[in-house]
């Protein structure tokens, strides 16, 4: 009978083994988490350039962006124009991702750190899902 309960524990561990190795690579597999991720590192690089035009690749149709406080609602071209304005006046040293995550809502947003000059922004950017594509629907610069 003993052999029977070490036989069943063994079985147990197995199967919980099995179910977390499918678990890690259904969320591996996951398009959603992959998109979400590849659109942040797409935008990353894009800052990290100071490319507008590039950056403008992921901008919603119409887009709340937030320089140094002032916050406007932009179409994309508009935003376009204004973030290559910023760029041009506050060239990129560096820029990194520092946090990125999901809402208790699900909408993801990423939070970064741009460095020009001797000036660093605080960048945040709140992501939505359109047509199962990932769009920065706000993207602020904040000086810290």
């Amino acid at each position: 009978m003993a052999y029977f309960w070490v036989y069943l524990n063994a079985m147990r561990r197995k199967w919980l083994f099995l179910s977390m190795a499918i678990g890690v690579l259904f969320l591996a597999s996951n398009p959603a988490l992959a998109q979400k991720n590849e659109v942040v590192d797409q935008v990353k690089e894009a800052i990290k350039a100071g490319s507008a035009k590039e950056l403008s690749k992921y901008l919603n149709q119409t887009v709340d962006v937030t320089i140094e406080g002032k916050l406007q609602n932009y179409s994309k071209a508009q935003a376009e124009f204004v973030l290559r304005d910023f760029f041009k006046t506050h060239a990129p040293n560096d820029f990194n991702i520092i946090h990125q995550g999901s809402s208790k809502g699900g909408q993801p947003f990423a939070i970064g750190e741009y460095k020009s000059g001797s000036d660093v922004y605080r960048v945040w950017m709140k992501i939505k899902t359109i047509n199962k594509d990932q769009l920065i629907q706000e993207i602020s610069f904040v000086k810290q």
